[in-house]
């Protein structure tokens, strides 16, 4: 596949259906560099899945024949199923296939026949199922079918005449590749890679790179448990990202930092890698210190995560192995298949939290403004208790309700700007008009604040 790609960068799909498990991968190559595009899969998929139905299916027809069911006995079930595994192999090649088992439960010999045509409508739902992973790797790469230059069988399930004919007929009838043999693919790959780790000189491995991707998303915790993602899922390593992120209490001297990997928008749906805390933070208003997180991860999975606090000049960080709390590749589908479950739920939910904490950060910038000695002067002590007053009842609302819906978050925040915003509004008009050309520009831009989407974007830790 690399001599092929010398002639210009080729798109890739790995279809892998071994025995247990099922795995599809999308690759880019280029001059040697592999580059790892999408990765899905189903751990709970392969030939012994086809193997239970045929096991099922002739068990059930020597209980309609003797009364016997030999599924109760594990000897005669471990027989019928060796004699399955010999069935599907030759239906591979064949159009039918026989079954001969002397002895097989209690004295009876069992002997049958079974057509290749039958046994694919046995297995239809689960060959099927076989696409939802090519599907979901096309979707994460943003790629079409027609946009893969090569199908690649691995995996010696792969052999089945329905398998090859539903992946073609997937890509406009293209032609698969089976230019290597399925059952040793994974062995050949896994020895160029090991060569080149351990630093081996050949000139068939020379040139050769392999850009793998995160097998889930990073983030840290923010404000109401929210998952703040730095680092999306299927991102080609190594990689680097930051984002800003500010405190979420008046003078909080500390922040702890929380690692989490998943799909989920709540991190207690996610899985935990590691906390720190970034201490001796200079004291701050709510909202006002800004720390700069970043993610790192480098080609062999290992994530650092640096906190830096940018007055202070503060610093702490933490490194994760690949090896070390980190989830299994049957978690990780897991996840990734409750993710794709609960997601309309999941967006419901963030919504409310994301409502719940603006009303948090309404009433606190409420409280804040009304603090400034230029607004107690602007305004009148009547008109700082109504907003006062209406800050106050949201506040005790909020407390009282942490699980309200984001309609119920959303009415408390517009009933307290209805009482500010009209006040606040005439004070800042009234201050840009008495103050002189060159102040009030200043006091235009001080009051409107920054441009939509200015700057670095930020988020509340704990």
């Amino acid at each position: 596949m690399d001599r092929k790609a010398d002639k210009g960068e080729k798109n890739v799909l790995i279809f892998d259906l071994g025995g247990g498990t099922f795995d599809v991968t999308l690759l880019t190559i280029e001059s040697g560099v592999f580059e790892v595009k999408a990765t899905a899969g189903d751990t709970h998929l392969g030939g012994e899945d086809f193997d239970n139905r045929l096991v099922d299916y002739f068990a059930t027809e020597l209980k309609t024949r003797c009364g016997k069911d030999c599924r109760v006995n594990a000897r005669a079930t471990r027989r019928l199923r060796t004699a399955c595994e010999r069935v599907k192999r030759t239906l591979s090649s064949s159009t039918t296939a026989n079954i001969e088992i002397d002895a097989l439960y209690e004295g009876n010999d069992f002997f049958s026949k079974i057509t290749r045509a039958r046994f694919e409508e046995m297995c239809r739902d689960q060959f099927e199922k076989c696409l939802e992973p090519v599907k979901k790797v096309l979707a994460d790469a943003d790629m079409k079918p027609q946009d893969v230059n090569d199908v690649v069988l691995v995996g010696g399930s792969t052999r089945i005449p329905k398998i090859q004919q539903m992946v073609s007929q997937f890509f406009g009838g293209k032609e698969l590749n089976r230019s290597i043999n399925p059952d040793e693919a994974v062995a050949y790959g896994a020895a160029v890679q090991a060569h080149i780790l351990a630093g081996g000189q050949s000139s068939k491995t020379d040139g050769l790179l392999l850009l793998d991707v995160t097998p889930l998303s990073l983030g840290v915790e923010t404000a109401g448990g929210v998952m703040s993602v730095l680092i999306p899922r299927n991102s080609t390593m190594p990689v680097q990202k930051t984002q800003t992120y500010s405190n979420n209490a008046e003078n909080q001297r500390n922040v702890e930092i929380k690692v989490y990997e998943g799909e989920r928008p709540l991190v207690s749906q996610c899985q935990c890698l590691g906390t720190f805390t970034l201490t001796d933070i200079p004291p701050m208003p709510r909202g006002k210190a800004r720390i700069n997180v970043t993610f790192d991860v480098n080609t062999d999975g290992i994530l650092v995560v640096s906190a830096v606090e940018e007055s202070g000049g503060r610093k702490e960080a933490i490194t994760i192995q690949n090896d070390t709390g980190r989830l299994s590749k049957d978690q990780i589908e897991r996840m990734v298949r409750e993710a794709e479950k609960f997601a309309e739920e999941d967006r419901a939910n963030s919504e409310r939290i994301e409502a719940r904490n603006l009303l948090e950060n309404y009433t606190f910038s409420m409280r804040a403004t009304l603090d400034d000695p230029d607004v107690q002067n602007g305004i009148s002590q009547e008109d700082r208790q109504k907003i006062h007053a209406a800050v106050s009842c949201a506040a005790d609302w909020l407390d009282g309700n942490p699980e309200a819906t984001k309609d119920e978050y959303m009415e408390q925040t517009k009933r307290v700007e209805a009482v500010a915003h009209p006040i606040l509004s005439e004070y800042y008009k009234k201050r840009v008009m008495e103050a002189p050309p060159s102040a009030g520009s200043a006091a235009t831009q001080e009051s409107g604040g920054a441009a939509p989407g200015a700057g670095p974007h930020s988020e509340d830790v704990d």
